[in-house]
């Protein structure tokens, strides 16, 4: 196989293994009382993996996984810059879906397991 197959294969492996997290973070939360609201909203320069429900709280979750911890594991991998895109989106949501107490999550994974899912509520500040 060529170098660019390879690359294309590895990229569309990351994509599927980035669609399943996200769908066991919804089944994860849902089973805790959210309300998923959106998946993957987009907004150029930023994106949410999902936006969520609980009570009157609007929640903004991204979703981290990670295969190994070489690099500090899911939770280092939701850096300031990374922050600052979620923001931007959320913003852009607010503005059209109206303004409301919310907050920013963090589901984390090492690994596809369920049963070690980390929910990080309120993980940073909206400033």
């Amino acid at each position: 196989m060529s170098l660019i197959g390879r690359i294309f294969r590895r990229e569309a492996l990351t994509r599927k293994r980035g669609a399943a997290a996200e769908d066991l973070a919804a089944a994860y939360l849902r089973a805790r009382g959210v309300d998923i609201l959106a998946r993957n909203y987009r907004i150029k320069g930023g994106e949410i993996d999902l936006v969520g429900q609980l009570g009157e709280m609007l929640l903004f979750v991204e979703v981290r996984l990670r295969s190994r911890a070489d690099f500090g594991g899911a939770a280092a991998s939701v850096t300031r810059a990374k922050q600052r895109r979620l923001r931007l989106a959320a913003s852009h949501y607010l503005q059209r879906h109206g303004e409301r107490p919310c907050r920013f999550d963090c589901v984390l994974m090492d690994g596809l397991d369920p049963a070690r899912i980390e929910w990080l509520r309120d993980a940073f500040s909206a400033d």
